[in-house]
């Protein structure tokens, strides 16, 4: 058999209380410790009480016998004892027992319960009674016995008072544990509510982001009050180092926004001259290697001017330069980026589903942009021999665009990042990864664009399985019903 181990039992209860608050922590410990005083306190008052009322109580005994021996006179009486007066007549309460007894036990007083042999120096306990003896002091002669008076008593009521004693006692420890208990929370609380204070000032402050709120400082000034101007102080470097960051984001947008502005102008410059001379060449007696270094460069120029236009369409976006705004018609819109789309699409079908009219407040050319990325990223990310439906409703106050095909889709996992700068797909039939035509800015554009002008646009799955691009923007509100 083997026993518990203590130490380990007060280890798992200690694991237990480190899950508790500190507030109930706290008021844990104040009452633990309230209850060892207590007890203590208890064990010793009860014991030094309990011991008294035994002395008192044989003290007592003790006196009543003397008190009665020297009260009665014992005369000799033809072959027996005269006792005056008789002991029946004394009016002894009924738990007390009285007789007369010689030292050598050779006497007592007839039909009397036998208490042991008398002992004049100390009371003796005989079963439940405790007897006191006392020397019986006569003048009359004759006596050939030294005689003794037994007063005998159950202890009863003192063992009665003593468990009382020892019930209030227990009570008292009790009432002043859970007193303890209930003063150490509210002193808990009290002590926690600053603190409480500050963590919803901090969850404030984590859940809105927001450096530039401040913490409460409590009204004391102690440790806590310490902590919430150390907080406080903490927020304001951080919101003005967040405002510096800001600042020098933002100048940083501002400059790549008309850095690539500025690039536009040498750049189409630069792709004019080429295009002249790549016509001059032609017309002229150009040699191939003449004409095979103006294609290149007028290739990387012509890719060039895209990236910019890119970046520089991305880079206002995020500098939140809105372009001009005008009442325009995206159902027209769509379809002329279809038309246009329409001569590199290969062996690509496409299927249109327009509505008459589709008015919206916006950009016309960064919304042809939109639907045009949309179209040529599905033409470079689909085999040959796709289909690709270009869907546009009204749904309520919002126009509905969707660009879906019947290709491979999107590569699983990769519907949350397709519109991040710079993701290009990979797979087979993913021929931009391949040729190099791509940028990974398209659909980052499609969704600046879409951000732009209130809406929003997601990536999915088409009924058949390929992938599909929903963009969804107001209304203008200015249009007829």
């Amino acid at each position: 058999m083997s026993w518990p181990n203590p130490v380990s039992g007060l280890k798992r209860v200690y694991r237990r209380t480190r899950r508790w608050p500190v507030r109930s922590r706290i008021a844990l410990v104040s009452a633990a410790l309230t209850a060892v005083i207590l007890i203590a306190f208890a064990l010793v008052v009860g014991r030094l009480v309990s011991n008294r009322l035994h002395a008192d109580f044989e003290n007592d005994l003790q006196a009543k016998a003397a008190g009665l021996a020297n009260s009665i006179q014992v005369t000799p009486d033809a072959d027996a004892l005269r006792i005056n007066p008789p002991l029946a007549e004394l009016g002894l309460p009924n738990d007390v027992t009285v007789r007369v007894v010689s030292a050598d036990g050779s006497y007592a007083t007839p039909g009397s319960v036998f208490l042991s042999a008398p002992n004049a120096t100390a009371v003796t306990k005989v079963g439940s009674l405790q007897v006191a003896s006392a020397p019986i002091i006569s003048t009359a002669i004759g006596l050939p016995l030294q005689l003794y008076l037994q007063y005998a008593r159950p202890e009863s009521s003192v063992d009665a008072t003593i468990g009382r004693l020892w019930l209030f006692l227990a009570m008292g420890v009790a009432i002043g544990t859970i007193l303890s208990g209930i003063a150490g929370m509210a002193v808990a609380n009290r002590a926690m509510r600053p603190i409480s204070a500050l963590t919803a000032a901090a969850s404030e402050i984590a859940t809105t982001r927001d450096p530039s709120k401040r913490i409460p400082e409590p009204e004391s000034d102690d440790e806590v009050a310490e902590l919430a101007r150390t907080l406080d102080e903490m927020l304001r470097e951080l919101d003005a180092a967040r405002t510096k960051t800001e600042s020098t984001i933002e100048r940083q947008r501002e400059f790549v926004a008309d850095a690539s502005h500025e690039l536009r102008t040498p750049l189409t410059s630069i792709l004019a001259n080429l295009e002249l001379l790549e016509a001059s060449l032609a017309t002229e007696d150009g040699t191939e290697d003449d004409m095979a270094a103006v294609s290149s460069a007028l290739r990387s120029s012509k890719r060039m001017n895209r990236l910019v236009g890119d970046l520089l369409l991305l880079a206002r976006a995020d500098a939140g330069r809105i372009g001009r705004r005008d009442e325009c018609d995206l159902a027209l819109i769509a379809s002329e980026a279809l038309e246009e789309v329409g001569p590199v699409a290969g062996d690509h079908r496409f299927k249109s589903r327009l509505v008459p009219s589709a008015p919206v407040s916006g950009n016309p050319d960064e919304l042809h942009r939109m639907v045009l990325n949309l179209l040529e990223n599905a033409i470079r990310h689909t085999p040959a021999g796709t289909e690709i439906e270009l869907v546009l409703d009204e749904e309520g106050d919002t126009v509905h665009l969707q660009v879906s095909d019947d290709g491979p889709g999107l590569p699983e996992g990769l519907e949350s990042q397709v519109f991040d700068r710079f993701v290009r797909g990979h797979g087979p039939a993913d021929r931009a990864s391949r040729n190099g035509t791509g940028t990974g800015l398209g659909l980052s554009i499609v969704r600046a664009v879409a951000v732009a002008h209130g809406g929003s646009v997601a990536a999915g799955s088409s009924p058949s399985g390929g992938a599909s691009f929903d963009v969804r923007m107001p209304l203008d509100p200015a249009r007829e019903v």
